[in-house]
């Protein structure tokens, strides 16, 4: 791998480039900016980021976090018009959360590959004095042939004083109303002047909600939410069909479990969220006892702030409420099947799990294995310690054979299945 210094530079074909974006610690946003050789963009078009994912129809793209690797700008120079001298990537805070600073980015590389190439890597140097974007990496024209420089150019402003910088018209968090202009007199000679024509819309920073999408194995997506909010309800559900007439007529009870560790308890920086540990290679003292399930419903009144609805005996659904998101640390929704059910796979059943915001974001976490005889599994983990959403990860992690023990969540949000409790739904 060739890695760069600030100010270093290295010639690079004009086939497809891929940037990567790589973090350690909270998470930053990756943009942008097609910049003419006056070094302002040519319109608001040419910022590429999360609001807008592609310019020049696909030249330039961002490709938010997925299963296929980390949140990426794919950059095509060959297909790039002769007015666009280079192409800024920048690296950014959350423009929702102000307080946050690259003071608190343990690590921050870009990585850029093309076909045939071994990687071209750049590690800003640390921004210790209140910034909140940085200028990652440009790839820009000499003569006919492009090449990619390190930069490492910090922002206190964030991402919408470096665009304003380029010449990009960033929305104002509160912009006031502009007044009509005023009828004319009755008697007035004057003809009425012909209205203004409409200007764009100055570009917005606020992320959008995600709509409706399914995570992929493994797969996960983060919901943008305001901490301190005190109106925001995140729902829960485990829904299932019983997969059959003949499979509902042997049984088909499933129970919702909720795991959690409370924010005042979470940790950051042990094992990755979302980890599967070995029974009894982890610390007594990392376990949590929080529960939510049929038999503790929980409060939305009082911790731990999450509640369950009800107890369904037939196939359906059962419903979790979280408020509070400032005291929530990590959620573990799991699923049990009563040994009544016999030995069909959750997936039969029709299992999967939904959480919405009711704010225009919605996550269904599918089931993809068809395990027998297992009695628990692990769905989906809820990660609300990161300071400006919560990250919903596709787990999947089944019990041992004919095992009885439930899951076992960490404070770190690692999971440890077969090592909990037995606890029989009708002893």
């Amino acid at each position: 791998m060739q890695e760069l210094g600030k100010g270093g530079n290295t010639a690079v074909g004009a086939g497809r480039i891929t940037a990567e974006l790589h973090t350690v610690g909270d998470p930053v946003d990756l943009s942008a900016l097609l910049i003419g050789a006056d070094g302002k963009v040519r319109s608001d078009d040419d910022m590429v980021f999360y609001n807008q994912p592609s310019a020049e129809s696909g030249a330039v793209r961002h490709l938010a976090a997925d299963a296929d690797g980390p949140e990426r700008v794919e950059v095509d120079p060959a297909a790039l018009p002769a007015d666009v001298d280079r192409v800024v990537l920048v690296g950014s805070c959350d423009p929702d959360d102000p307080a946050r600073t690259f003071r608190a980015m343990k690590d921050v590389s870009v990585r850029a590959t093309q076909d045939g190439d071994e990687p071209i890597e750049f590690r800003p140097p640390a921004l210790t004095d209140g910034e909140r974007a940085v200028l990652l990496v440009e790839i820009y024209r000499r003569g006919p042939a492009w090449k990619l420089r390190a930069i490492g150019q910090g922002y206190a402003d964030g991402l919408a004083g470096l665009a304003t910088d380029f010449g990009v018209r960033v929305e104002e968090p509160e912009e006031l109303a502009v007044t009509g202009r005023p009828a004319p007199y009755p008697d007035s000679a004057e003809p009425t002047p012909a209205p203004p024509a409409p200007t764009p819309a100055p570009t917005s920073l606020l992320k959008p909600p995600l709509g409706n999408i399914s995570l992929d194995k493994g797969g996960q997506a983060s919901i943008s939410l305001e901490k301190q909010d005190r109106e925001l309800v995140v729902t829960a559900t485990l829904e299932w069909d019983g997969g059959s007439d003949a499979r509902r007529a042997r049984g088909a009870d499933l129970d919702l479990y909720a795991l959690f560790v409370p924010a005042a308890e979470a940790v950051r920086g042990g094992n990755a969220p979302g980890t599967l540990v070995k029974s009894g290679r982890v610390p007594q003292a990392t376990r949590s006892d929080g529960v939510v399930y049929y038999k503790r419903l929980g409060s939305l009144e009082s911790r731990p702030f999450i509640r369950l609805n009800a107890d369904s005996r037939v196939p359906g659904c059962e419903t979790l409420h979280i408020v509070r998101p400032d005291e929530q640390g990590y959620v573990l929704l799991c699923a049990y099947s009563a040994l009544s059910n016999g030995f069909g796979s959750f997936r039969s059943f029709g299992a999967k799990v939904v959480v919405t915001d009711g704010r225009g974001s919605t996550v269904t976490v599918p089931l993809f294995e068809n395990t027998k005889t297992r009695y628990w599994v692990a769905i989906a983990l809820v990660d609300f310690t990161g300071p400006d959403g919560a990250a919903i990860h596709h787990i999947e992690a089944y019990s041992g054979r004919m095992t009885e023990r439930r899951p076992v969540l960490h404070v770190d949000g690692a999971i440890e299945m077969n090592g909990g409790p037995v606890e029989f739904k009708r002893r």
